[in-house]
């Protein structure tokens, strides 16, 4: 079998540009926000960033979990999963600009928290050069499983051997546990941290969740895309798009029961400390934004979802991919933006800046994509699976 068989259209190119250009513009216009209100800049710019990090990353965490379980799902999106991957250098340096902006960003980076006993508790495990250090070791433990899995995948098309399956699976088992907890801590110096008075034992799955469900509803996008070109228009079947749907629905579920779980624990403790997080989430507008979440996050997207024929219908599907894209960008703003503000507003910045980084990110992406077959052309279910 032969790459060329699955080689990428022709229109990749065309959206690579557009997505340089429109991220080129937004990035001008977001530069000039800098200057104009330095402080809402880097607000609205990690919210950006951990959106298109967290569809990268949850695409990691997704393929790692395709090789352990196998099945024909995770064979015909392998290739978005590792383009998502491959993006990981361009995120690194999306993440630079955060570095300059810690002061502005999180309380514990300012000099008046030396004047808070509860932050200088935290003093050694809260500070700017650790913050640095412990952001180069996720990247670096990210890249090196994603390194490893991509160079298996590449000798697996030149060769064809079925012996690099197990390998694959062997080396996801440890890596998916390994993400787990480095993601788990990356959720809690980027977000959580934020509010360095308020703790979860909850967060770090409920960060993982809201990446898988959005690691998917992009596939499914892509995969709406690729559909309507060939090769892959005569590759993918209605039951490939149902597994997509099915997958989607169960992340959904999973996402709203650990957010479900972390706000009964919580609130049913009734401690102060813990409380006030929530608390802050019911005022001041901010409680629109939590009834948003419950409404388009979880009780429409699973009533949508329970459709068989809905799931088995790719453009359908893709519009609740979409929604789910949009409120898990809202949920971010929801986890961040109360640190940030008592009132919720919206704006000019979020909106630059997320099309910026994602433009440039969408450009990488695309790229990656491109370079190599849209299916695993050396894995030996391959054609199990186009014959699903």
């Amino acid at each position: 079998m032969t790459s060329a068989r699955f080689d990428p259209p022709a229109d990749l190119d065309r959206l690579n540009k557009r997505a340089l250009t429109v991220g080129a513009v937004a990035a001008a216009a977001s530069a000039a926000g800098l200057f104009l209100d330095r402080t809402q800049f880097f607000q609205s710019y990690l919210i950006a960033w951990l959106f298109w990090m967290g569809i990268a990353m949850g695409g990691l965490g997704t393929m790692m979990l395709s090789h352990m379980t196998g099945g024909a799902w995770g064979l015909m999106i392998r290739r978005v999963f590792e383009a998502g991957t491959r993006t990981l250098p361009a995120l690194v340096a999306l993440f630079l600009p955060i570095l300059f902006g810690l002061d502005d960003l999180f309380v514990w980076a300012r000099p008046e928290a030396a004047a808070d006993p509860l932050i200088q508790v935290k003093a050694w495990y809260l500070n700017q050069p650790f913050f640095a250090l412990r952001a180069a070791a996720y990247f670096a433990i990210w890249g090196v499983f994603g390194w490893a899995l991509l160079r298996l995948s590449r000798r697996q098309d030149e060769t064809a051997d079925p012996g690099l399956v197990r390998k694959m699976q062997s080396l996801a088992g440890p890596g998916l546990g390994i993400y787990g907890l480095t993601a788990t801590f990356a959720s809690v110096d980027w977000l959580m941290s934020l509010d360095p008075h308020w703790y979860s034992s909850l967060f770090g799955v409920y960060f993982i969740g809201g990446q898988a469900v959005s690691a998917i509803a992009f596939a499914i996008l892509m995969v709406a895309f690729l559909s309507n070109r060939e090769p892959m228009q005569s590759a993918y079947r209605p039951q490939h798009i149902h597994d997509y749907g099915s997958l989607l629905f169960a992340f959904i579920l999973l996402w709203s029961y650990f957010g479900l779980s972390q706000f009964l624990i919580i609130w049913m403790g009734n401690l102060s400390e813990e409380t006030v997080w929530y608390l802050h989430r019911q005022q001041h507008g901010w409680q629109w934004v939590s009834l948003a979440l419950v409404l388009f996050h979880f009780a429409v997207p699973f009533i949508l979802l329970l459709s068989r024929r809905r799931k088995r219908n790719v453009k359908a599907l893709a519009k609740v991919a979409i929604l789910l894209l949009v409120m898990h960008w809202v949920d971010l703003v929801w986890q961040a933006g109360p640190a940030f503000s008592d009132h919720f507003s919206f704006h000019w910045l979020d909106l630059t800046t997320l099309v910026a980084v994602g433009g440039l990110w969408l450009a990488a992406f695309t790229v990656a994509l491109r370079k190599r077959s849209l299916l695993p052309v050396g894995e030996p279910y391959l054609e199990e699976a186009l014959n699903a």
